[in-house]
């Protein structure tokens, strides 16, 4: 059995804003071929520890090595090659909505690579077809369901054959059978494709059905305040904040 490939390491990571400090002391691995998750309540510094990592921002100390070479301290060729190994989702999908869906898969492969265009029409019909929108290539954005839409934001963010893809609350807005099916595309991409996953998300049905590992923040203790499989974490865990988020009848 082949011992586990860290592909993300973040140590010793501190999140300032102005004179706030939303995180501090954050460490954690992230193994390759796995689905992580973030999680933790509202304002707990979830979506900003995702930015840190993908590198729209740096931090006030620390670092994060992608695939072993640290995005934060990086110079910009360097840091160029390291983002070419992920591909990002935000919450929104950010699809644009003048371009059908072919059209938004290929933006990247046209921006990034001088392949002709018959390879780029060919690749992103391959990305729709991961995602099961092979049918749909021709549609608009406002023409296909939300679900559907987070299904096309994904076969763009794998356009460029990344080693990670980081997913901010991939489940946001949409009803619980397309939330399934979200959450039954990130497993199999996973298992089929071997691709990390980085996943920001409060939702409990998709931290259970995707996580094999998990994180939860702590917007009081400013960091990390419980890790390990999602079910342990549930069950086992003494801190009265995790057990509130897991056990609360509101959810």
């Amino acid at each position: 059995m082949r011992a586990p490939v860290t592909l993300i390491d973040v140590q010793n990571l501190q999140i300032v804003y102005g004179d706030t400090v939303v995180l501090e002391r954050v460490n954690f691995t992230v193994e390759k071929g796995k689905v992580f998750v973030i999680l933790g309540g509202s304002g707990c510094g979830k979506s900003s520890l995702l930015k840190h990592m993908i590198g729209l921002f740096n931090p006030r100390k620390g670092s994060v090595l992608i695939d072993g070479d640290d995005i934060v301290s990086s110079g910009d060729e360097k840091r160029q090659t390291i983002l070419r190994k992920i591909g990002v989702m935000y919450q929104s999908g950010a699809l644009f909505g003048s371009m059908n869906l072919l059209e938004n898969v290929s933006l990247p492969l046209k921006e990034f690579t001088d392949l002709e265009s018959s390879a780029v029409r060919l690749i992103a019909r391959m990305k729709l077809r991961l995602v099961g929108l092979d049918q749909f290539g021709e549609y608009l954005p406002s023409e296909i369901s939300g679900g559907m839409q987070k299904r096309a934001a994904i076969a763009r963010a794998m356009a460029l054959d990344p080693l990670i893809l980081f997913l901010d609350e991939p489940s946001a807005g949409l009803d619980p059978k397309m939330s399934a099916e979200l959450d039954a595309l990130i497993r199999n991409l996973s298992r089929n494709l071997g691709i990390t996953f980085v996943v920001v998300t409060h939702e409990l049905n998709s931290i259970f059905a995707i996580a094999n590992r998990a994180i939860m923040l702590d917007k009081k203790e400013k960091g990390i305040i419980a890790s390990g499989h999602p079910r342990v974490m549930r069950d086992e865990s003494d801190h009265p904040v995790v057990r509130s988020f897991f056990h609360s009848s509101k959810r």
